[in-house]
């Protein structure tokens, strides 16, 4: 991506420079958009499903911020070539499930449990919220207050989840 657009890199390029064979490939990823996916999970979300994110979500997030902060490049490429839209989507499968899984910790901590509907809304409006936050911190890391941000975001994990799930409609 130093050198071309990743909408203009073909499957044919990558596998002659990685001295691979086109049955490789395939057989491991559905299309380029796959291989992407991929790596995504392996480098981020994989690590962040290992943090307890009910206890360790500074950690997590600091992670999350490193790794947004020193792939900036990469994922600025992406989202040009994708736009915003579909990089959420492209997320969209990973965050949910990370959200959808403090929410479920956190039902079990305030020994509370919501139906199936609102949970789904709860971790779609979660998951709009912190994918697009994500994607204006790579878009522009100079108004990042890392500090403040983190403040910002405990503020909301820890008072606003519990009273949503408390409350239920």
């Amino acid at each position: 991506m130093k050198h071309k657009a990743f909408s203009k890199i073909t499957v044919s390029e990558l596998i002659k420079d990685c001295n691979l064979n086109r049955k490789t490939f395939y057989y491991h990823f559905e299309d380029i958009y796959g291989l992407l996916k991929w790596m995504l999970e392996q480098e981020a979300f994989e690590v962040v499903r290992q943090f307890d994110l009910l206890v360790d979500y500074k950690d997590a997030f600091d992670f999350v911020i490193d790794y947004v902060n020193e792939n900036a490049y990469f994922l600025n490429c992406i989202y040009d070539s994708v736009g915003r839209d579909q990089l959420k989507r492209f997320f969209y499968k990973d965050f949910i499930g990370l959200i959808e899984k403090i929410i479920r910790d956190t039902e079990k901590k305030l020994d509370v449990s919501i139906d199936n509907h609102y949970r789904q809304f709860l971790c779609n409006f979660y998951t709009e919220a912190i994918a697009g936050m994500l994607i204006d911190l790579f878009q522009n890391p100079d108004i990042c207050d890392r500090d403040r941000t983190f403040e910002y975001f405990s503020v909301i994990l820890n008072n606003s989840l519990p009273a949503v799930l408390s409350a239920k409609p």
